[in-house]
Formats: C-alpha cells, structure tokens, sequence
C-alpha cells in the first residue's frame, strides 16, 4: 500500500475511534441574520467525525436577561434534538454520548457582560449548563480588556474576582479575542487550566487576534491548551487550506508539546452576514479599516480529516494526534468542571 494511502486509512480509524472536540461554534441566535449556522447543521459535524461541539452563545452583546432567555432556548432546541444532541453536565456525558451516537454540545459564553458584575450569576448560569466563557471580546468590558483596544489596561479588580470566582464553580477561562496583558495578567494568577479556544499563532501569520508565543507558554503552564481557529483571518490563507491548519497547530505543537493544542474551528458555514457586520463595527475589528479587506472565509469540519493525515505524515503519533483531537480538552475540562 502507498505511504499516502496508509495515512488516509489511519486517519479515517483515529477519526472514528478518538474523541474529537471543536471547541468553537456559534449558532444562529434568534432575530440575528442567518450564517447557516443553525442547530440542524451540527449533523454535518457528526458526518465528519466530529464528538463534541463548543456553541457559543451570549456574551459581550448581551445582558443578563437576554443570556438567560438565549442560554434558555438552546436548552428547548437540544432537548427537542436529543436523539442527535446530548447536552454536556460533566465530561462523562461526552463520552457516553460518542457511544450512544450522540453529538455531544458545550454550551459557552463570549464574554462577562453578560453576567453583569454579579459573580452569583456564574453559578446560576453553569446550574444551566455554560461550562466555559471568555473574559472579553475584542473591546474592554468590566474584567478587561479586548484583542482590538489600543490600550490594553490589564484585568481590572473585578476581572480577578471574577477569575476566582469562575475557578471555584468550575467554568473554563477563555483567553481568546482577549487583550495581550489582560490574558497574561489572569495567566498569572490561575489556578485551574486556562484556554485559548481559538487562537492562532501570530508568529505564522501576524493579526490583532492571534497570540504570541509568551501568551501560549504562560498558558500552557496552567495546563491549558492552544487550540486552532480555522478562520481566513488569522490563518493567513483566504483558502483556509488544511496545510494552513496545520502550520499552526504544528506551530504550537513544537513550542508547547501536543499535550497543550487542540481544536476550535469556529465555522461558519455563510460567511457574508458576518463580513457585513464586521465591516459595520471596525473599531471592534481593526482589518475592516481597509476598504480592500476581502471578508472572513472558514474551514470546514470535513477538514479535520485531512489534518489527521497531514499530522500522521508529518511523524505525529497517534498517541499525539488523539491527544489533540480531544482527548487534551478532556483532561483539562476533568480537573476544571465541578
């Protein structure tokens, strides 16, 4: 058998038998435009191979009430789609759910607005089921600031209460779309395994929202991950190619070890209601200054194969690539989550 063909084969095993974790997918919310990014999509996912999706939800757009009512519909949407979809309680659930055929769904946050600076409501909202959120979007808010300020301020005195406070209930800190110091101040004081869902690697391909390689070593040593955004954007690759991909991740891989990379793809799968909100909003998205910027375009989750094949070519383990996969998101949701 060719050496191409023994890596496809061993791809297509490790897709089927390993966990696979995209940790980043946001769904159509009601009464926003449609990026084709509605529940009945995540059966693509599972097509792919995909076990467990991160669907991101409410966050620096949205009070306190609008997360409830949003963090409220989803629950009605899994459970009226749990013969597919199984809400994720505690790691076993993902597990359970890749034996019983399910596609397993984390439900996450976009930032701390959202809780409106009452730290009970971390509880409240992880008693629903939000398992992971960043601390801010692009633009600063009340715990720090964003990846899009001129000036980053650092986490301010809430932002550490609220790191502590999400430690203790057991939600995962995101460190992605947020600002560089405000990322390496809550780096500094965590206790727990912090992420960057997805963030890719600025050292590959320059952008106000990719993360140098302090930033991921200070996460890693929180025995947290990078994880893989497949966006054109901070890719550097408008064809979101899986070489690309895999520069990143491979990237990572070399500085951090495979035991602190994963995936979180963030696809969307129509990409023109995006770009048009993007191009209204460039203070919050600094490349829409330029009136020649061509719009986001995204990886797709049939890629993930590929990146098994590229992974295995390139003299990854299979060890490594399970690792990578998934299997490095269960290890850090085991000792955060309560």
């Amino acid at each position: 058998m060719h050496p191409e063909q023994i890596h496809v084969s061993a791809a297509q095993r490790l897709l089927q038998s390993a966990v696979v974790w995209d940790n980043v997918w946001p769904v159509d919310l009601p009464g926003l435009g449609s990026a084709d990014n509605g529940w009945e999509q995540l059966e693509r996912f599972a097509r792919a191979g995909v076990s467990a999706v991160g669907v991101t939800l409410a966050g620096d757009t949205h009070n306190s009430a609008e997360a409830l009512r949003i963090t409220a519909w989803a629950r009605h949407e899994l459970q009226s789609r749990s013969s597919l979809l199984k809400l994720v309680e505690k790691v076993e659930d993902i597990v359970s759910a890749k034996r019983a055929g399910q596609l397993a769904v984390v439900l996450q946050f976009e930032g701390t607005r959202c809780f409106e600076r009452d730290l009970n409501l971390i509880d409240a909202f992880y008693a629903l089921g939000v398992r992971q959120t960043l601390l801010a979007f692009n633009s600063a808010n009340c715990a720090g600031s964003g990846c899009a300020e001129p000036a980053d301020g650092g986490l301010t005195p809430y932002g550490r209460r609220f790191v502590r406070e999400a430690e203790r209930i057991g939600m995962l800190v995101d460190l992605s779309h947020v600002g560089r110091r405000t990322s390496l101040d809550a780096l500094a004081i965590a206790q727990q395994p912090m992420v960057f869902s997805h963030s890719n690697a600025n050292a590959i391909h320059s952008s106000f929202r990719n993360i140098d390689d302090e930033q991921a070593r200070a996460c890693a040593a929180t025995g947290g991950l990078v994880g893989i955004s497949g966006s054109s954007e901070y890719l550097g690759d408008p064809k979101c190619r899986t070489q690309t991909l895999f520069r990143h991740l491979d990237h990572y891989v070399q500085l951090l070890g495979p035991a602190h990379v994963g995936l979180g793809f963030d696809v969307i799968f129509n990409a023109e209601p995006v770009n048009a909100f993007v191009r209204a909003r460039p203070e919050e998205w600094p490349m829409a200054k330029d009136p020649a910027w061509p719009g986001f375009n995204y990886a797709v989750p049939e890629q993930i194969v590929e990146l098994i094949g590229v992974m295995l070519a390139n003299g990854y383990s299979e060890s490594a690539v399970e690792d990578i996969l998934g299997r490095n998101y269960l290890r850090i949701c085991s000792q955060v989550w309560r």
